[in-house]
């Protein structure tokens, strides 16, 4: 039975000390979050990393390494999400430190660990029995833990409740060489491969026998239970915790309902974009449609010559034309999905790529620059200057768009994205008349400010440290 030992006005905390003098086990109960929140938060979280490229489903502890190392600059952690589920996962250790923040599931966690000298359970592997330390968290709560290198420990839904995963942690392996790893472990570590199952010992079935053994009384291993607000052991507290309990399922059903969706959102790195009446005079894109009645407009963003000294105008327009490709604004993404729905009907050309630049996805053009489709381009012979027409013909009109970059004398660069339109038919300018305002307010300059961010960041200057990159959902 538990009996209450003390009353905190802070953080209410274990430590648990190594018999050896190593690292001890530090538990620190952080915050006590609404009923029902541990599993819908587990729910959601864990949806969201079975959706990561580095997602792996193995020793009941699904997890994904989210944060690489990056030896050159001398950073040896990684960072890691794993999730323990309703039936908890196996005892085992790590070589390495480990610093890890978590919620509790809806019906609470206990920590077990176990420090013990191998030689001591190997000789006789009850002395891993007597070894053990249990801590109990409460439902719905946010927590801290702490050890050393070599520490057996295993994590559970509290004894006595059922139908909750016990835990959805944001691990720090503080130096992912740490300890004395295998060779083809350590192989994976450098070559930023490894991934939780590859730094896990799991105990050996002689010893976890013994803990399987209906005579293992649970009960008379050494335990603290920590607590916010109520403690199980008042009245209060073992009604919230069976509050805690029923709300749990019901919000972890609403939050698979919900969906895993996540967002990441850019203003190009704060670059403002510039519109113009028309092109430069030299522009290749007066040569298109002369005479014909057009729409036209001519967007500009200017560079600064820190974010562009190293590249000539070509190269940094290969950039610009790839940044069109990989860092598409999702609200123009979305708008094109709606815009070919209700054109498909018509026969009319569709594509998923935002209407100035959306040959590049295509055939029709005749050229090719940097490996991409264009109808037409120029360079300068001393790489100063550099620009591509890109464009289509459909049935209610034709476009022709220019991407133009040009090196300016204080070393900056104007990168420039024009479009004309020559309309086919009354329903081509009726087109262009409802499109037209999103047109130049809305798609051209985003995408365009996109792009060059995208240019700018996946070519840094020589020496300089690479941005990281968002990813878009």
């Amino acid at each position: 039975m538990m009996s209450l030992t003390q009353e905190l006005r802070t953080f209410p905390s274990v430590r648990l000390p190594a018999p050896d003098g190593g690292l001890p086990v530090e538990v620190s109960l952080i915050a006590q979050l609404d009923p029902g929140a541990g599993d819908a938060l587990i729910a959601s979280t864990a949806a969201r990393q079975r959706g990561h490229q580095n997602y792996v489903d193995a020793l009941d502890e699904p997890s994904a390494r989210i944060g690489d190392t990056d030896f050159e600059r001398g950073d040896v952690s990684s960072l890691y999400t794993f999730l323990v589920d309703r039936r908890g996962h196996p005892f085992h250790r790590h070589r390495g430190h480990r610093v890890f923040t978590a919620i509790t599931g809806s019906g609470g966690t206990q920590l077990r660990f176990a420090m013990v000298d191998d030689a001591a359970w190997q000789a006789d592997p009850s002395a891993f029995v007597r070894a053990l330390r249990f801590v109990d968290l409460p439902p719905d709560c946010l927590f801290t833990v702490r050890f050393g290198g070599g520490t057996w420990h295993q994590f559970v839904p509290k004894p006595g409740t059922t139908g909750h995963p016990a835990l959805f942690a944001l691990s720090c392996h503080t130096n992912e060489l740490g300890g004395e790893l295998p060779e083809s472990v350590k192989a994976q570590v450098l070559a930023n491969a490894a991934d939780i199952p590859s730094l896990t010992e799991v105990l050996p079935d002689a010893v976890t026998a013994l803990l399987n053994d209906a005579r293992f009384d649970l009960n008379r291993v050494p335990t603290t239970a920590l607590a916010l607000g109520h403690s199980s052991e008042h009245r209060q507290g073992r009604i919230c915790a069976a509050v805690r309990r029923l709300i749990g399922p019901v919000r972890a059903w609403v939050s698979r309902l919900r969906g895993s969706r996540a967002w990441v959102a850019s203003n190009g790195g704060g670059r403002a974009v510039q519109a113009h009446a028309d092109m430069p005079a030299d522009s290749l894109l007066h040569a298109q449609f002369v005479g014909a009645p057009v729409h036209a407009d001519a967007f500009e963003l200017r560079l600064a010559p820190r974010e562009c000294e190293h590249r000539d105008a070509p190269t940094l327009l290969a950039d610009v034309l790839n940044g069109f490709l990989e860092h598409r604004p999702l609200g123009v993404t979305r708008l094109m999905r709606l815009r070919n729905a209700l054109v498909r009907p018509f026969g009319l050309r569709t594509s998923q790529l935002g209407c100035p630049v959306s040959s590049l996805l295509g055939k029709e053009s005749c050229g090719v620059f940097a490996g991409l489709p264009v109808h037409q381009s120029q360079v300068a012979d001393d790489g100063s200057l550099a620009e591509v027409v890109l464009g289509a013909d459909d049935k209610h009109l034709a476009f022709r768009s220019v991407v133009r970059v040009e090196r300016r004398a204080d070393g900056g660069a104007s990168v420039w994205l024009g479009t004309r339109v020559q309309t086919r038919n009354l329903f081509g300018v009726l087109y262009m008349n409802l499109i037209e305002r999103v047109h130049r307010h809305y798609i051209s300059p985003t995408m365009l400010r996109l792009a060059v961010a995208h240019a700018v960041d996946a070519s840094p200057a020589p020496g300089a440290a690479k941005p990281a990159q968002p990813v878009w959902v």
